[in-house]
């Protein structure tokens, strides 16, 4: 009983661990996947960098996003952070 009470502890920390910081990531990695999959022409997105634009081009790993001023940048799809209704 004594090995199994020194233990308790740290299982007891790895399941918080778990379901405080590893799940919540995994589904918001998961969110993520799903949305950046989903992407299509004319989706109003946000990159991790800030950048605002509409998708002008898609290919399989990148696209392309034009801004308001008109400029047309090539990022990787992974850079896409979000996506939100046209502004």
């Amino acid at each position: 009983m004594g090995s199994l009470g020194s233990l308790l502890p740290i299982l007891l920390m790895f399941v918080i661990f778990y379901f405080l910081l590893i799940r919540p990531q995994q589904k918001r990695q998961k969110s993520v996947k799903t949305m950046q999959s989903g992407l299509k022409k004319g989706d109003y997105v946000v990159t991790i960098g800030g950048l605002h634009g509409t998708i002008e081009v898609l290919e399989e790993n990148t696209v392309v996003i034009k801004s308001k001023d008109g400029s047309a940048l090539t990022f990787d799809r992974n850079a896409i952070r979000e996506s939100r209704e046209v502004q």
